[in-house]
């Protein structure tokens, strides 16, 4: 979800619900030892519960950045082991490590050790031609032997040659059952399944099998669709916000942003899919493209991109 689930984009869902767990674009250990650290790592406190998507292979490094991690305030380390690009695999870092096993657990061991908080790790169930079910079984039980407890487990493999990430989440074929047999076999481990999930009804069919769901891109191309999550995946007894209600709940976070110079198009460009579906969604995407980016935007054009999908609304019952 690289340039996707920024900190705006997390404080945004966050007004949508309250209880889900967020996770930071992936972060790579050398942008955050040799860069700007608060480019990387700063989040607003709404967005808890958050967690630091890391990428790298370095075991020293790994732990030295949980550690500033954890000391700015996140609630979850977690390393990915499933990105298939290019450019990571370079890095050597990503799902190309599936390949290393003993490799990521001297890396979770390290992290582990340097933080007080939970270390996860993000994965797919195979890579190239080593996907059988025993490779992953191995490759769990040695990740897990290092101390990790809980596993994003996204159902398909990834082909590190020949295919785009963009094909890498659409070619090789879903394999649900494969996470269901991992918490089968490792019932002592939290298993997450990640992977084609688009609707609250689909993940409450695989919570049936394991002990959590990844939502990605639905969550962010249809953010609404989170609304009944707390109610219906948390048990709390809350009624969903409206669209209209979000926004309004939003206002506050986006003003202080913009008082700290954060233009208004890096917020609203996050909230382009919460009507849609509906009428009137091209109005308000249309007005916060055209508006947003416009110098001095502020908090009126998100008030007024929701009056233009209010008005388009109207006119489709009135026709």
């Amino acid at each position: 979800m690289m340039d996707w689930t920024d900190r705006h984009e997390r404080a945004f869902l966050r007004t949508i619900s309250q209880r889900a767990l967020l996770y930071t674009e992936m972060v790579t250990t050398g942008a955050i030892l040799h860069g700007d650290r608060d480019r990387f790592l700063a989040f607003d406190d709404v967005e808890h519960p958050v967690a630091l998507q890391l990428g790298g292979s370095d075991p020293d490094d790994l732990a030295a950045c949980a550690r500033e991690g954890a000391l700015r305030g996140y609630d979850e380390i977690n390393l990915n082991l499933g990105c298939p690009s290019d450019r990571v695999q370079r890095g050597r870092f990503g799902a190309c490590l599936m390949t290393e096993p003993d490799l990521v657990a001297d890396c979770v061991a390290a992290m582990i050790g340097a933080v007080d908080i939970p270390v996860t790790v993000k994965t797919r169930i195979g890579v190239d031609e080593q996907d059988s079910y025993e490779a992953l079984q191995a490759f769990v039980e040695t990740i897990a032997a290092a101390g990790c407890r809980s596993f994003t487990i996204h159902a398909r493999k990834a082909w590190l040659s020949g295919l785009s990430p963009k094909q890498n989440r659409e070619v090789p074929p879903l394999r649900y059952e494969v996470v269901y047999a991992l918490k089968r076999d490792f019932a002592d481990l939290e298993i997450v399944l990640n992977g084609g999930v688009q609707t609250l009804e689909e993940a409450e069919a695989h919570l049936q099998q394991v002990d959590g769901v990844m939502i990605g891109r639905a969550a962010y191309q249809t953010p609404y669709i989170l609304a009944e999550a707390d109610r219906r995946i948390f048990d709390e007894p809350v009624a969903p916000r409206s669209r209209e209600q979000i926004v309004e709940d939003f206002l506050p976070y986006v003003e202080r942003q913009l008082c700290l110079g954060v233009p208004l198009k890096s917020i609203t460009r996050h909230m382009l899919g919460l009507f849609n579906g509906l009428p009137g969604a091209r109005a308000w995407r249309r007005h916060l493209s055209e508006e947003a980016h416009l110098p001095g935007a502020g908090p009126e054009v998100v008030l007024a991109a929701l009056a233009r999908w209010q008005e388009a609304g109207q006119k489709r019952q009135a026709a």
